[in-house]
This record gives C-alpha cells, sequence and structure tokens, in this order.
C-alpha cells in the first residue's frame, strides 16, 4: 500500500523536522487583551536582521563573512580538512541509495562534476553489481545553466501506478518554497503544456488521474496560515488555469497547515479522499469525504492514518486512546477493517496490531506490496518487524539483521515485496541490505571506511538531570584514553519535536576529528523520540527546560568522570539543536570551551513574528500569552545574552536561502555579543536552505570551518 500520500500534506511534513504552532490564545482559552509585549524597534535594536534580503543586512553579512573567514580560512590546517570532507562527499564508491519504481531503481547524485545533481536510474541486476550503469533521467546542472538559476532538485510526487508522469520540485537556491513543473520519466523532458506552477510556494500535489491533480499552494489572499503554510486544496484539470481551480477542503487561518490527499492501496486503487487540520505542529484533525461531505474522524488530536495492509486500514496513535471500553496505548498500532470502516469511519471495529514494550518507540515504517514493516528503537537499538495479518489475528516476526545497530528502512516497492534495509553504527560503515520479500535480506551494498577507526571505542552512559532523569549518552573515544580531562569532546543533541538521534556512521566527523585525538557525545534528550512519544512530551511548552537541564547534565557528567574538561569541552546544535547550544552557553558559560550554534532559533520572545516561526508553538508555547511567555523567558537565548558574563567564544552560522528557521535568529545572536563586547565568529551561506548547503564544495568548507574553529578553541595551546 501506499502510505497516506505526503506530498499530497503539503510541503511542510517533509521539511518540519524542527517545527510546530497553533493560534495559542484560542486553543489554550486566553481572550485577545491578555497579550504579552513584544518587543520592537525601541526595546530590540536588531530587529533590522530580520529582513532577509535587505541592503543593510546583507553589508551586514558580508562584513562578518569577511571577518569569519578571514580567521578559520587562513588557518593553515583549512585546506586539509575542507579537502578531506570534500573527497568524502564526492567519492564515486559511497552507496548510492535508490527508491523502487516500475521503470528501475532511482537515485539522485551530486559529486565533483555534477555539484546539483542527476536524477538517474538503473536495473536491479545492474545495482547488485560494483559499477551500476546509470542513466541520467533529469541533469539539474544543465537545466539550472539553461535558465541561469541556482535550481535544487527537491523531489518529485508521480502518478501511480506507471510513475511516468512526475511533478519535479525545484527550489532556488536551497529554500523550503518550490516550484512544480510536470516532467515525463520516459521521454526525459518536461512535459510541454503540462502541468506547471511557476510560483514558488510551500505546499505539494498529489494525483487523481492522468488530467487531474489536487494542489495546495499559496493562491494568494486567504490561503495561507498564519505560520505561512497552505490550508486549501483545489481539483485542478490539465488545460485549466489553476485561478479556476474548484476549492474542495478548507482549514482555517490559524492552523499550522491543512490539505486534502488520497488514500491509495497497493493495486493503486483510490479509497477515500482524505483531509486534515494541523491544529498545531503535535496535533491534527482528520476527515474523509463520504456522500459529499467531509466527515471528522473520532481520532485523538495525536492519532493518525498510517497506511493499508490486508483489506485493513491502520492507525497510529502517540497517546492512549480510548475507545469502546478498550485503551490502546501509547505509540501503538490499530487496525480497522477497510470496507468496514469506508461504511462506517467511525463506527468500525478496532483491533490491536502492536503496542511498545518499556523503553521502545517505531522509529519509521513502510508497506508493501503484502505486508508491512515497522522499524523499531529498543532502548536506543534498531530492530524491524514484518506485519501480515492472517487467520483472523495480526502476527509478526522480527526481520534479520544485525544486533546492537541502527537499523533503518532505506527503501521499499508499493507494487511489489521489495525492500531495503541500512544498518550503521558510529564506527560501522554504513551496509545496505535487500530483500524481495521472500527470504532474509541480503547484503547488496557496503560503504567503505571513511576513516582508520583503529584503537576507537564507543561506550554508552548515563547522567542524572536536574530532577533526577537518568539520560543516556554515546561517547566515541580512543581506547584506553587517560581521565584526566585534557581530552577535546565534541558533543551534539537535539531534544525536540520526538527526532531521535542515534548512532550512525561519523564519516566526515571521524576523519576531521576522531583521527586528530578529539572524542565525540551524543545526548538522547528528553523532547526527543528516543524512547517514544512520552519522552518528548515530557519535555515540551512549559517542561521545555528539563531538555536544556538534560545537555547540562551530560555535559556535567563528562567531566565528572574525567573525560574532558569545561575548557576542552565543545558543544554543537541545528535549528532546535541550535537553541539548545544556545540556552547551554547562556545558563553555564563556564562549563563549555566552544560552542557551535547553527541555523538556530534564538529569539523566542520574537520567533512568532520571523519567518515562519509561529509554527513552533506548540514545540515551546505562545509568546503573546502572558503565562506561556513567562516560560520563554526563563530560556530565550538572545534575552539571556548579558553584560558581565564571560561566554563561551561561539560560532553561529546560517543560511539566507532558509526560509524555515530565518538567519535573523543566528544574525541577531551575533549582533548581541558584538553589542556586548564578547568574541564570537559569525558565517552565512547565501544560498543552502536549511540543510546548509546545496552542494558538496559548500557543504564541505562549512565542515571545514567549524573544525578549524573547534581545534581552535578546544586543541591549541
Amino acid at each position: 500500500m501506499k502510505i497516506v500520500s505526503t506530498l499530497a500534506i503539503t510541503g511542510f511534513l517533509a521539511a518540519a523536522m524542527t517545527i510546530s504552532m497553533t493560534s495559542a490564545a484560542s486553543a489554550e482559552g486566553h481572550g485577545e487583551a491578555q497579550t504579552a509585549p513584544i518587543p520592537g524597534p525601541d526595546e530590540d535594536p536588531f530587529i533590522w536582521l530580520e529582513e532577509a534580503r535587505s541592503d543593510e543586512a546583507l553589508a551586514w553579512v558580508e562584513a562578518e563573512n569577511a571577518r569569519t573567514l578571514g580567521v578559520l580560512e587562513a588557518d593553515p590546517r583549512f585546506e586539509t580538512l575542507k579537502n578531506e570532507a570534500l573527497a568524502i562527499y564526492d567519492s564515486e564508491d559511497r552507496i548510492p541509495f535508490v527508491s523502487f519504481r516500475p521503470d528501475g531503481l532511482y537515485n539522485f547524485w551530486q559529486d565533483k562534476e555534477n555539484p546539483k545533481g542527476l536524477l538517474r536510474r538503473t536495473t536491479l541486476e545492474s545495482y547488485r553489481t560494483d559499477n551500476p550503469e546509470w542513466e541520467t533521467v533529469l541533469d539539474i546542472d544543465a537545466l539550472a545553466a539553461a535558465e541561469g538559476r541556482e535550481w535544487v532538485y527537491k523531489g518529485s510526487s508521480c502518478l501511480p501506478p506507471d510513475l511516468d508522469l512526475c511533478m519535479i520540485a525545484l527550489s532556488d537556491g536551497g529554500e523550503d518554497a518550490t516550484i512544480l513543473r510536470e516532467f515525463d520519466t520516459r521521454t526525459k523532458q518536461f512535459v510541454a503544456d503540462g502541468f506547471k506552477l511557476e510560483a514558488k510556494s510551500q505546499g505539494g500535489v498529489s494525483w487523481l488521474d492522468r488530467d487531474t491533480l489536487l494542489v495546495g499552494r499559496d493562491f494568494g489572499e486567504g490561503t495561507l496560515t498564519d505560520s505561512e503554510y497552505p490550508f486549501t486544496t483545489r481539483l485542478w484539470k490539465r488545460g485549466t488555469d489553476i485561478v479556476n481551480a474548484e476549492e474542495i477542503f478548507r482549514g482555517e487561518s490559524s492552523d499550522v497547515s491543512a490539505g486534502a490527499y488520497l488514500l491509495r492501496d497497493s493495486d493503486d486503487v483510490i479509497h477515500a479522499r482524505m483531509g486534515y487540520r494541523g491544529v498545531s505542529f503535535h496535533e491534527r484533525e482528520y476527515f474523509v469525504e463520504k456522500d459529499g461531505e467531509w466527515v471528522k474522524l473520532d481520532l485523538p488530536a495525536k492519532a493518525n492514518p498510517y497506511g493499508i495492509v490486508d483489506g485493513h486500514l491502520l492507525f497510529s496513535t502517540d497517546v492512549d486512546w480510548e475507545v469502546d471500553g478498550q485503551t490502546f496505548p501509547a505509540d501503538s498500532l490499530v487496525a480497522v477493517e477497510l470496507e468496514e470502516w469506508k461504511s462506517d469511519p467511525n463506527g468500525a471495529e478496532k483491533t490491536l496490531v502492536w503496542a511498545p514494550a518499556e523503553r521502545q518507540t517505531k522509529r519509521g515504517g513502510a508497506i508493501t506490496a503484502n505486508a508491512l514493516y515497522v522499524g523499531l528503537l529498543d532502548n536506543v537499538v534498531g530492530k524491524v518487524l514484518k506485519f501480515n495479518f492472517a487467520d483472523g489475528e495480526w502476527v509478526s516476526e522480527q526481520v534479520a539483521l544485525p544486533d546492537n545497530a541502527t537499523v533503518g528502512i532505506a527503501a521499499s516497492s508499493d507494487e511489489s515485496d521489495q525492500i531495503m534495509f541500512t544498518v550503521t553504527g558510529f564506527l560501522e560503515p554504513t551496509t545496505l541490505y535487500y530483500s524481495d520479500g521472500t527470504s532474509d535480506p541480503e547484503v547488496i551494498k557496503t560503504s567503505p571506511p571513511r576513516f582508520d577507526a583503529a584503537g576507537m571505542e564507543v561506550e554508552q552512559h548515563e547522567a542524572t538531570s536536574a530532577d533526577g532523569t537518568r539520560i543516556p549518552y554515546f561517547i566515541v573515544k580512543p581506547e584506553g584514553m587517560a581521565m584526566d580531562g585534557e581530552t577535546a569532546v565534541l558533543m551534539s543533541g537535539y531534544g525536540g519535536f520526538q527526532v531521535p538521534r542515534l548512532p550512525g556512521y561519523l564519516g566526515s566527523t571521524g576523519k576531521m576529528w576522531l583521527e586528530r585525538g578529539g572524542a565525540y557525545v551524543l545526548a538522547n534528550l528528553r523532547g526527543g523520540g528516543e524512547f517514544g512519544p512520552g519522552w518528548h512530551q515530557s519535555a515540551i511548552r512549559e517542561n521545555k527546560q528539563r531538555t536544556w537541564d538534560d545537555f547540562i547534565a551530560v555535559a556535567e557528567d563528562l567531566v565528572a568522570r574525567g573525560y574532558t574538561s569545561p575548557e576542552h569541552l565543545g558543544i554543537q546544535g541545528g535549528s532546535q539543536g541550535g537553541l539548545l547550544v544556545g540556552t547551554a552557553i547562556t545558563q553555564r558559560p563556564e562549563l563549555f570551551g566552544a560552542a557551535i550554534v547553527q541555523i538556530p532559533l534564538f529569539d523566542m520572545v520574537r520567533y512568532h513574528l520571523i519567518g515562519r516561526g509561529a509554527s513552533w508553538i506548540g514545540e515551546y508555547g505562545d509568546p503573546r500569552i502572558p503565562e506561556q511567555r513567562a516560560w520563554i523567558d526563563g530560556y530565550s537565548p538572545y534575552q539571556k545574552l548579558v553584560e558581565g558574563v564571560d561566554y563561551p567564544t561561539p560560532f553561529l552560522w546560517a543560511s539566507t536561502a532558509d526560509d524555515r528557521t530565518h538567519p535573523a535568529h543566528a544574525r541577531k545572536g551575533a549582533a548581541r555579543l558584538k553589542q556586548l563586547g564578547q568574541p564570537y565568529y559569525y558565517f552565512e551561506d547565501t544560498v543552502g536552505g536549511h540543510s546548509g548547503g546545496v552542494d558538496n564544495e559548500q557543504r564541505a568548507k562549512i565542515q571545514a570551518l567549524q573544525y578549524i574553529y573547534l581545534m581552535q578553541q578546544l586543541m591549541d595551546e
């Protein structure tokens, strides 16, 4: 089955690792008059940096870049580090990950000769060889050169079952907003007079048939939410103007986003039109069209349709779900018979498919033609279960994959039972496994090592947070390392939006940092998804300080055990992780010797006014509401940068083209540090979007800048 069509649910879903919102003034029952004052230009002298591309702001960026690059690029180690990173990113022997399509295996590939990338395809037989023969389907470099644009490929939505007609998403410079053009994979050409949306926007499409699309986009005034995502869906017929397309679903401007999509099975039968309203980042209302009306589904706000398997529609819930005298625990999978559900969407009998054991949680899934695969984390160790409905009950078996590793589902086929899995660890290069569904997975590709891991080891420990909760973390270090506090340690974390941080091959970090004597730490903080929905929900909104406490507790534990000392301890995080690092250096500045604050959230008092920041409120709270403003005032890093404190010299960086986490957050942090006379570095790429780099050259440069900074701060005398 096709798990509920993702591109149809608007572009923010694929992009939304970092953020969330609701119109909390109404959601919390507060009146309009009860609002907290938000700093304006009189109170905040750096609001002008919130204009991403104003002449004044870009002149400031140019000057900051020149100063930072003048120091970091001048280091004699810079070119060596950059070349090491670039060699890894451009390596021809890295695994070319693929997706299954009827006409072959598709891969998007970037290297030195193709920095913007190639969309290409091959056969399974050829893919199994050491040197597959690839056929180029779309050359993004050639397209960008021909049109004079900085095109970045952002994926496609293709027409089942042949997947020959695709709406290709292209971004100018890497931002999340895209244009969409119809492309024919048979002719390898854009369709003349085909579907085309040239105005950039968030949102996406799904195919109803060869001549009809469901479209969620910016259709002008009254069609975007307060978070600047679409909340209407139109039915667009080939050969007609999108302006005249019929609106079939509408949410509210206070939603994060809203839209309609199609529920298809593995035979490409459309069973229903579905709609959703994202009333907050973590809460949704779902609807099904029945007899011309949209019927709201009786689901918890933190539950969602999961897919169709063996004639059943599955749901996933992040909270306990009580129905008909039965309680389905949080993180479980629940099934209804599909035909019964179509007849009575809210009356169909519900049965349990799977529920987590202690310290287990789902992590990704896939549905092939005849089976459901669910990835699990079991005490932060990966497993995959295969489910089928047989003899009136759900049965499962564990897929035969290596133990004590991070395991993921890399690709699956809707039309067959083909599936691929990844297996990796901090020191173990990624291995790709393949199965046709009839036998255990077998190794099909192995990534070569990128650094010398001899003499290195991985340990797992726990730190005690401020409220007594045990917080696990991993440390990758030299065997027999002296516990004298002299080792330079780079510590990373995230702790938000139910996103887990897991062991994975360190690649460039191993080459550029571990080989030079450094150690690496990964902290599994509350707010993340390492132990399921409860681990996340225990550290959001009024309890967000728990995430920061967890991170600080791990840092203190590293020092207490003698792994490192504050002058040798560096921290790094991006987006929500950038906020994490910002809170760490403002709450415990004496505990750290370096801090990389990348593409961060930083001014949490004004975040709802900066870019798409209103979408974050579901995670952090609404600064317009006095009670919730008090939570945020307790930690917002921008406001916590004050006179008389000796902060570690941070390195803040961002992207001008980031339309998800606006560069103003990093800019204003740097400007405030400069105002206080505090040392800092600031760098801003003019392209790259939220991922920080659209080609390997950019990515290698950013990596080299960061590791030079870390060496200067933590290793050099």
